[in-house]
């Protein structure tokens, strides 16, 4: 053999060498990009036993959650974490994330570790950024996360991955699947919502109602109008299924429990201002079945509701904070 041939196979394996190690650092580096990004979770939360999930009763106030935290939240997200080869500008990180915030109908939250150490809720301009987090909700009202809006997921990844040269780490789609089956049926029972008709006795418009509403003390509030608590959140909301400018027989009020404040007397508070609005509007009082309401069965009604916030809170998803809107929306 040649001194050459020697040279060249002598190369050969140095190049050999230097990508092996060129990618157990990647390896390394995206694994500790993982442990860092994650909060540890002090207890699990999936430990109860519920029954299957099932569609809300009556309707559903869907309201999004602001929710600027920098991390993602392993009770009910899933991760897929993207090293990013070298540092990559806010501004292009944004325009790239800027088309991601859903997969089919669970919702996508976007996480950026800054160079130098920190975490953004997405990008901002004027950093850099050395990895990102792709969080997506494993269940909400519209069921479990599934293998499409997984498969999904893993597309985005993979175009941000190709754009930026990142080195992609995720859990195994299986034990995803499983998770988001059993945090569905867990957090069935205590999904609920209550609900009041008010049977106008005459058609009103939209507009009517409405100011008849803002009169009776509701107010318009993330896309819905609501009767708030002191602390800005709703306590139950107004829906008219009506297009503004028709005219409707009928309004109803829904105590989203879930998303309301915890609260001993929740429906009791919506039936005295369910007949303030009622007596505006000339209409009558009946039950979310389309009986007539009888009011002595408020108390009974509130004692199951204080129970099921009780049950939200013992299971981590408070009622009206940001987790529960996550997985009851």
């Amino acid at each position: 053999m040649s001194d050459l041939q020697i040279l060249l196979i002598s190369i050969g394996v140095a190049l050999i060498v230097v990508v092996l190690l060129y990618n157990t650092w990647q390896d390394w580096r995206a694994r500790r990009s993982m442990r860092q990004s994650l909060p540890e979770a002090g207890h699990d939360v999936l430990m109860r036993d519920t029954e299957p999930r099932r569609e809300p009763g009556l309707w559903q106030a869907g309201r999004p959650a602001a929710d600027d935290s920098p991390e993602a939240d392993p009770a009910c997200e899933a991760v897929i974490d993207i090293a990013l080869a070298h540092p990559v500008a806010g501004e292009s990180l944004a325009e790239a994330l800027r088309a991601i915030g859903r997969v089919g109908k669970k919702p996508v939250r976007v996480f950026a570790e800054r160079e130098g150490g920190g975490h953004r809720a997405g990008a901002q301009p004027g950093e850099s950024y050395v990895s990102l987090q792709l969080a997506v909700v494993l269940a909400n009202r519209s069921g479990p996360l599934t293998a499409i809006e997984w498969s999904n997921l893993w597309t985005l990844a993979q175009n941000l991955a190709e754009r930026f040269e990142g080195l992609i780490e995720a859990p195994d789609q299986d034990v995803v699947l499983r998770q988001a089956a059993d945090l569905d049926a867990r957090c069935a029972a205590m999904d609920a919502q209550v609900g009041l008709i008010l049977q106008l006795a005459q058609p009103r418009a939209v507009a009517a109602i409405a100011q008849s509403a803002a009169e009776a003390g509701f107010v318009q509030a993330r896309g819905q109008w609501a009767w708030m608590a002191e602390n800005g959140l709703p306590r139950f909301a107004l829906q008219v299924e009506a297009s503004e400018g028709d005219a409707t027989h009928r309004v109803d009020l829904v105590l989203d429990v879930p998303n309301s404040l915890p609260d001993d007397q929740a429906f009791s508070r919506m039936v005295t201002v369910g007949r303030d609005l009622a007596a505006r509007l000339d209409a009558h009082v009946l039950d979310d079945q389309g009986r007539t309401f009888q009011d002595d069965s408020a108390p009974a009604i509130d004692r199951q509701i204080s129970a099921l916030y009780d049950q939200l809170d013992q299971a981590g998803f408070l009622a009206g904070t940001d987790r529960a809107a996550r997985v009851f929306s």
